[in-house]
């Protein structure tokens, strides 16, 4: 008698083998991507290419992410299914002309989205307060943000993604030092004429990547991640990078929109996430070595608004170490 985890992987395999469908595979191996994006990288009808999409999750190789409108797709966290994606993408030979199209192409399309954030975050730097203040009261979200970061004083704070530096201002009298990157050039020169008006002298802020941060190693006390998540492609990577710059015994806080349905978020204010679940912040930081600690939610006051999280987690690796 046929085992059903046989019909299973022999049914994972049927789904696999085509061009197009192998192709999808080795695409969503470099992170979670739109239909759109998805028809743009491929050359392809999104109806035809739905059709493809509904076979690879139909089979278990991929999940299907709706938010909004829109509806992303990505390969499996975990488990045996997505152990079978990364033996096929393993298999596929990287030279091959369409999967080195795919390559370029896909690059071209991120290129285009990130150029489309840039120009955004350069018309908005300017009100960009005003602009996150728009869904909650900011007052409350920051009284969280000081009681989830713990009493202090800090040696060394960093925020990622400071916008305005409004969080580096905040933090001025708690800490030695408070730094922030961002990408936005504009955003930077906002943020260093607010605090020189707030007179945080031990402040300063730099250009770099919240996935990609220029730390050293275990430099900082504090980590700060600011509504910023929901701009990016794979915000896994931002925990992981705070958990390898935070100090034994340090904190990361993050401060994020919960799911929510508010489209024009993403049409307007470029958002890529339409909010942010907890059960993957929870995934992501305990793959990074972090540990919760406390997750406030702030309600919306009604169905226009977004409600808010504050989630703080420590270093899973700082309490073994405290431990031994």
């Amino acid at each position: 008698m046929e085992s059903a985890a046989l019909s299973v992987l022999v049914q994972q395999l049927r789904a696999a083998g085509e061009v197009t469908r192998a192709r999808i595979l080795a695409l969503l191996a470099h992170g979670e991507l739109s239909v759109g994006e998805l028809a743009q990288v491929l050359n392809q009808s999104q109806p035809r290419l739905s059709r493809h999409l509904k076979f690879l999750t139909s089979a278990g190789l991929i999940e299907r992410l709706p938010e909004g409108a829109w509806v992303f797709y990505r390969l499996p966290v975990e488990g045996r299914a997505r152990a079978l994606v990364d033996t096929l993408n393993a298999a596929i030979d990287p030279d091959d002309a369409a999967i080195r199209r795919d390559r370029v192409r896909l690059a071209e399309v991120k290129g285009e989205r990130a150029e489309a954030a840039g120009e955004y975050f350069s018309r908005v730097a300017d009100h960009w307060d005003k602009l996150r203040a728009l869904h909650y009261s900011e007052a409350d979200i920051e009284k969280a943000v000081l009681g989830a970061a713990g009493a202090g004083p800090f040696e060394l704070v960093v925020d990622f993604g400071t916008g305005t530096g409004r969080m580096l201002a905040l933090f001025a009298g708690k800490a030695r030092r408070v730094e922030g990157i961002d990408l936005s050039h504009q955003m930077l020169t906002v943020a260093r004429s607010k605090l020189q008006e707030a007179g945080a002298a031990n402040a300063s802020v730099r250009h770099g990547d919240a996935t990609a941060s220029p730390y050293p190693d275990h430099c900082a006390s504090l980590v700060i991640i600011h509504q910023v998540l929901h701009f990016l492609d794979d915000p896994a990577r931002a925990l992981n990078e705070a958990a390898r710059v935070l100090k034994p015994g340090g904190r990361l806080v993050i401060v994020e929109f919960a799911p929510h349905s508010l489209e024009h978020l993403r049409t307007d204010h470029a958002h890529r996430h339409l909010g942010i679940n907890e059960a993957d912040l929870v995934r992501w930081g305990e793959k990074a070595g972090l540990a919760v600690k406390s997750c406030k939610t702030f309600r919306a006051p009604d169905d226009k608004g977004v409600s808010v999280m504050v989630w703080a987690a420590d270093s899973l690796k700082s309490a073994k170490r405290s431990a031994a």
